[in-house]
């Protein structure tokens, strides 16, 4: 550029030519909130009816700019996955960068259109408790909001193989066949961290840490993270009811994420011997010279035993069967939770030093005042081995059947005569579980299946998991649902025909009590030569004795126990299925109750001796 050229851009006098506008009258319209674009972040919106508190947006902020806030009117309810928290945003701090609203699992979070932020209440201040009750923003409604080109969410779960029901109808193998190294890791990436499996978890299990390790291919710390909670992680990463799953935040608009399966994959991933390493790793090397005598080896007893061995105490388990696991080894079927996979578990707990006495009934091959003489402490975790009764008019006949007993005989490989056609009284897992399990014999007999499945609840409010009622369906077996039973009808010469079922109208009354009315002009006839009732379970209580049923305190039917499981005998703990009814994750949360008030109480009379 020449100096000519510079010249004619003018002198350097001009910029005082504005001078000339500062005695003119203004013309800009003062600044007042006023709607932007259509996608402006502007201040944050949050519907509190989508909100569950799950704090993924305060962990996804980079600026430290959201805090959750406790709102003690908002009902906590962690079984559903739902916290009395809400976000609280700084606006000091926030940059508007919408990674909030990107992330929120519910889509409860979005940005306002709206560019300027008045407070009227001094006591929040630069805070902002969302939404604001003073209704300052929202007036020119959202503005970013999660698109499906904006959503950090991974809303669908990855698939695991399975065997399709050609393939499974005449045989016990494992239906699901786990997750691959590569689908592991995909799935643990839709994790966002909220913790909110932790909370409805009964045994708050560390979910999200071991999700974590599995997404940084770390197995290993995976497995080390499921033993702080849970030693039977083999049993959990396959029937679980997955309590976990219901609550996670993901759930909410999408899928869940597949917590058990992970827990599984961890497991599958890592040699025996090396998890039997990784839970040693906290036992303790001083042993207390406490011995405990539980009753039971399943779930709630063997937890107990894992926590109290690795305090230092010596546990002798006696168990009345041949193998380990009560209900989880010979009420549910193989194709289910293979035995194999159970008996890793039992194999890493014995491995701490846990004796387990098989073959050993209490009652005839020794007693409960033996045992209260030779341990510091005994532990009832009998389970419910017993079915129970329609006592509709014929089910004493031979060939109506109890469920569990049923199971029982299968799992142990029993001969007997499998009926050509059965029906089945019950709409729970264990009435699925029998009746598939008929119907492989059934299909590997016959060639056909002729299971009739009756339950009086709706199809809506089965007991049985959703897959379950599915698979059985897949398998050839007619489900029916509000059908009660009313008679087991025989013929003359004493055959068993079939079940008389009445449609059902109502199963409460109007203060919820059982008290199921029918329609007895809809009335069904069901073809079986054998029935089988799966409509609950109760414990053995005759390995108690006379004596020491009545000392006992009782609570329609069940023991009473105290918060930590123990009964009105010091000397005496109950815990499990017994206690609580069936459920293999409650009762590993109640050995764990119940093995640290045992420790507590053995260290008090430690200190007072």
């Amino acid at each position: 550029m020449t100096d000519i050229d510079y010249k004619a851009k003018g002198s350097i006098l001009n910029p005082l030519k504005n001078l000339q506008f500062l005695g003119r009258r203004p013309v800009t319209q003062p600044l007042e909130p006023r709607p932007a674009s259509a996608n402006y972040r502007g201040f944050h919106l949050n519907d509190w009816e989508k909100c569950i508190g799950c704090s993924t947006c305060q962990k996804v902020c980079d600026n430290a700019a959201i805090t959750m806030v406790r709102i003690p009117d908002i009902k906590e309810d962690p079984v559903n996955g739902i916290r009395n928290l809400r976000p609280a945003i700084d606006y000091g701090r926030c940059c508007w960068c919408g990674l909030c609203v990107d992330i929120c699992p519910t889509g409860s979070l979005s940005l306002s259109r709206e560019y300027v932020h008045t407070c009227t209440q001094d006591e929040i201040d630069s805070y902002f408790v969302l939404p604001d009750s003073s209704g300052m923003h929202g007036t020119y409604g959202h503005g970013w909001r999660k698109t499906a080109d904006a959503d950090l969410v991974d809303l669908s779960r990855h698939p695991m193989a399975h065997l399709e029901p050609p393939q499974r109808s005449d045989n016990f193998d494992e239906i699901m066949l786990g997750f691959t190294r590569q689908e592991a890791i995909l799935e643990a990436s839709r994790c966002v961290q909220c913790g909110m499996c932790h909370d409805a978890c009964p045994t708050h299990m560390d979910a999200p840490e071991y999700i974590r390790a599995i997404w940084q291919d770390d197995p290993e710390e995976a497995v080390r993270q499921i033993y702080r909670t849970n030693p039977f992680p083999e049993v959990c990463g396959r029937v679980c009811t997955h309590r976990c799953e219901t609550a996670c935040s993901i759930g909410r608009r999408g899928e869940p994420v597949a917590i058990r399966w992970l827990k599984r994959y961890a497991m599958d991933a890592v040699a025996p011997e090396r998890v039997k390493e990784i839970a040693a790793e906290s036992k303790s090397d001083y042993m207390t010279g406490k011995r405990i005598a539980i009753i039971g080896a399943g779930p709630a007893g063997l937890t107990a035993a894992f926590d109290l061995i690795k305090q230092g105490h010596q546990v002798d388990v006696y168990e009345g069967l041949s193998e380990a696991g009560g209900m989880t080894r010979w009420g549910i079927p193989e194709y289910r939770l293979p035995a194999a996979a159970l008996a890793r578990d039992v194999d890493v707990i014995t491995s701490l030093g846990v004796r387990i006495h098989y073959n050993r009934w209490i009652g005839r091959d020794i007693d409960m005042a033996t045992l209260q003489l030779e341990y510091d402490a005994v532990l009832l975790a009998i389970g419910l081995g017993l079915g129970r009764s329609t006592r509709i008019p014929g089910s004493d006949h031979p060939q109506v059947r109890k469920a569990v007993e049923l199971l029982r005989e299968i799992s142990q490989g029993s001969v007997f005569a499998v009926p050509r056609s059965a029906v089945v009284i019950g709409g729970g897992n264990v009435a699925m579980d029998i009746a598939r399990s008929l119907a492989r014999l059934q299909k590997r007999e016959y060639g056909t299946v002729r299971i009739t499945a009756c339950a009086l609840e709706d199809r809506a409010h089965f007991l049985a998991d959703e897959i379950e009622i599915i698979e059985a369906i897949e398998e050839g077996i007619e489900v029916l649902d509000a059908r009660g039973p009313q008679r087991c009808e025989q013929h003359a010469d004493g055959r068993l025909l079939g079940l008389k079922t009445w449609k059902v109208d109502s199963i409460f009354d109007e203060q919820q009590r059982f008290a199921p009315r029918y329609d007895n002009s809809d009335e069904r006839f069901h073809e079986g030569e054998m029935i089988i009732e799966a409509i609950g379970q109760m414990s053995d209580v005759s390995v108690l004795g006379p004596e020491l049923t009545e000392l006992l305190e009782w609570n329609r039917g069940r023991l009473k126990v105290d918060a930590a499981g123990r009964t009105n005998l010091p000397w005496l703990w109950a815990a499990g299925d017994c206690v609580n009814g069936p459920d293999v994750v409650h009762a590993v949360a109640d050995g764990h109750r119940v093995a640290a008030s045992i420790d507590a109480y053995l260290n008090i009379r430690e200190d007072v001796a």
